[in-house]
């Protein structure tokens, strides 16, 4: 199975990928004259604005939906695994496909929201890349090709969300708690299961309370004490930003050689992390009420930068400045170690231990528990993320079927189709938290892989109706005005949602400031 996983996996993040994740983010920057840049204010506001409704969470919920699918076990031993195959230098790219990420991001997610519809069974908002690929081309020759395509995706995303990346998260756990608090790893997935199992089964409504409360509250506490860690080797800082930049692109003498690594594994493991692109950031936005998608598109951007310039820089600078890693060439444990930089050797299976081992350079004895509880929360909001995109696509694929009443099970086929769902993916993150490290990332990185390239060509092709939003946003926010969305004066087709939501008054109003 290791060997197959490995085949694969090697298919999917070939070198192609890793350019197409770049060039998309250096193009989608271009396009929107550097949206991620200018808007940085306006992301802050908004995230304060917004309001929930009976159908739709508010946009700082959706924030935290989208953020815990984000901030997992990528934001530690991701970041650590990068640094291990890379070298500092992935560091840097981690930097970049973020920074550069956001604009993909703000497409993405804008998308969501412009094509996004109500789910006919709850009544809820439901979209993501399924929902626009096969609307937004909805009234062309090319609707077949395009509804199949996201019918490809929808499917993809199911098998990825429900099966391959949960495994990762709950790997990652297992193993931090075993190494805490030598906790069996079953005893580890056997809790798992009981939380997951009480939140999923809530619905939409009780994974976005559930993540606006415990998500912030990790992200900050983590940040917090990791900057205690990185304060106290301040002295080590300034080398290790020269490091990191003169490694990334082989000007380092140590590391030059594995400067191809360190785009690869930076670009992988940033894309894992932030998850720009991917296509699962525009399923939370697609749930928030807002009165305009660029809003919603726009803190979504913001997200890229809470997850990787901010939580991921923390653990990175935490392990180099602490010196709690080994790198190794040939991006495999069986490579030639060329830098020792601490006592842990290069696999995934020690993913976390790394981080752990730069806290207990602070306080003994403390790491492994605070980074063992850390895990716990970013690992099981990450999961609750994954089964939430992981539904979406099942009520996409099966569209009005999902009412239809089963009268000899007493259900409807939505019903018993979720809830076979929500087997499979308690499953996986049993069969994750037992197996080795090596093959849950493996599997989840080509969870991640499909869903990007599949996701990235589709916002390439259509982009468009997501800068027009840009430019209406920008436009009504010139003349003093909360922008109000109307796909209609805009030429956008397909965006039946808006055009059947908004008051009368709203919509004539917008077509008037055309």
């Amino acid at each position: 199975m290791r060997v197959f996983l490995e085949t694969v996996n090697e298919f999917v993040w070939s070198d192609w990928l890793v350019y197409l994740c770049l060039a998309a983010g250096v193009y989608f920057s271009l396009r929107s004259r550097f949206v991620q840049v200018r808007h940085v204010p306006e992301m802050i506001r908004l995230l304060t604005h917004g309001k929930k409704s009976d159908a739709g969470v508010s946009s700082f919920q959706a924030l935290a939906m989208s953020l815990s699918g984000r901030v997992g076990t990528g934001n530690i031993a991701g970041v650590a695994t990068a640094i291990a195959f890379g070298g500092p230098g992935a560091m840097f790219w981690m930097w970049a496909v973020a920074f550069l990420g956001a604009s993909t991001s703000f497409i993405e997610c804008t998308l969501g929201q412009i094509y996004k519809t109500r789910d006919p069974l709850t009544g809820e908002y439901r979209g993501g890349p399924a929902y626009y690929l096969s609307r937004a081309m909805a009234h062309t020759r090319r609707a077949t090709l395009f509804k199949v395509y996201a019918a490809v995706f929808a499917a993809v995303t199911v098998l990825a969300c429900g099966l391959l990346m949960p495994g990762v998260q709950s790997n990652s756990m297992a193993v931090a708690m075993s190494n805490a608090w030598d906790v069996p790893k079953w005893t580890v997935a056997v809790g798992m299961v009981i939380v997951l199992a009480f939140v999923i089964i809530g619905g939409v409504k009780r994974i976005a309370g559930f993540a606006s409360v415990v998500v912030p509250f990790m992200a900050v506490a983590y940040i917090l004490v990791s900057l205690v860690i990185v304060f106290a080797n301040a002295g080590q800082i300034p080398g290790v930003i020269a490091q990191v930049v003169s490694s990334a692109f082989g000007l380092d003498s140590t590391f030059g050689a594995i400067v191809g690594l360190a785009v690869m594994w930076g670009v992988k493991r940033g894309i894992y992390s932030n998850e720009a692109g991917q296509g699962t950031g525009p399923h939370a936005a697609a749930a928030a009420e807002v009165s305009h998608p660029a809003k919603q598109g726009l803190v979504q951007a913001f997200a890229v930068y809470i997850d990787t310039l901010f939580i991921c820089s923390t653990t990175g600078f935490l392990i180099l400045s602490t010196g709690a890693y080994r790198v190794f060439s040939g991006g495999s444990a069986d490579g030639e170690v060329i830098a020792d930089g601490g006592v842990l050797a290069a696999s995934a299976e020690v993913g976390p231990l790394y981080a752990q081992s730069g806290f207990d350079t602070l306080f003994p004895g403390v790491g492994a528990s605070f980074i063992a509880v850390s895990l716990a929360f970013f690992c099981l909001t990450t999961i609750i993320a994954y089964y939430y995109m992981a539904e979406t696509n099942l009520r996409f694929v099966l569209g009005r079927t999902s009412t239809l009443r089963l009268p000899v099970l007493r259900t409807s086929v939505g019903r018993l189709t979720t809830m076979a769902l929500q087997v499979l993916i308690l499953v996986a993150v049993v069969i994750g938290a037992v197996t080795t490290a090596d093959e849950a990332w493996t599997a989840g990185d080509i969870g991640v892989g499909l869903m990007a390239w599949l996701n990235i060509i589709g916002i390439l092709i259509l982009q468009r109706p997501a800068l027009k939003a840009l430019d209406d946003y920008e436009r009504q926010k010139k003349l003093g005005l909360d922008p109000v969305f109307d796909p209609v004066p805009l030429g956008i087709v397909g965006a039946t949602f808006w055009t059947s939501r908004a008051p009368e008054d709203e919509l004539v109003a917008a077509r008037g400031q055309v």
